[in-house]
């Protein structure tokens, strides 16, 4: 019995920290930003719900097809993935395109608005870093790590009773 308390805890432990790491690696630090994919308009290379890692990089060093990242929206506050179709250097602006979306994107996206270029994309993991982040969430957590460390302590008393 104290070897499967053991072995539980141990594994809720290894189980929470995987979930965790999408979420840590590689982190802004080092120039990068991650986003959940919200909508559709870059299936099927970037399906909703994926986990996007956005680098910090020099908006003119950005080519024809590029993925890049960028504030959008009414209000400037969505962050958009689309897909660069010209790079107009001397205006500083991009004009883009999603790729499930059918024209270019109406306005030119400038410079100010540019966050980076997307380097990497996980399936499916945004919905559970979204998950994972939220207080509902962080309380799941919280109480798995009790768990693990409960089933931990179990293990070690019933194993001193096992030997003494």
């Amino acid at each position: 019995m104290a070897a499967l308390c053991g072995t539980l805890g141990a594994l809720l432990l290894v189980i929470l920290v995987a979930a965790c790491l999408p979420l840590t690696l590689p982190p802004p630090v080092f120039g990068y930003h991650i986003y959940t994919v919200l909508s559709g308009s870059m299936e099927p290379a970037i399906p909703v719900g994926s986990l996007s890692y956005i680098q910090e990089t020099a908006p003119e060093d950005m080519k024809e097809k590029d993925v890049i990242a960028y504030y959008g929206g009414s209000d400037r506050t969505a962050i958009i993935t689309h897909r660069v179709v010209e790079n107009r250097v001397f205006m500083g602006e991009f004009v883009t395109k999603g790729d499930a979306n059918p024209d270019e994107d109406m306005m030119p996206i400038p410079y100010e608005d540019f966050i980076g270029k997307v380097r990497l994309s996980i399936l499916r993991v945004g919905r559970a870093a979204q998950a994972l982040s939220s207080t509902p969430g962080k309380i799941a957590a919280a109480c798995l790590i009790g768990l693990a460390v409960a089933l931990q302590a179990i293990s070690a008393v019933l194993g001193r009773r096992r030997r003494g």
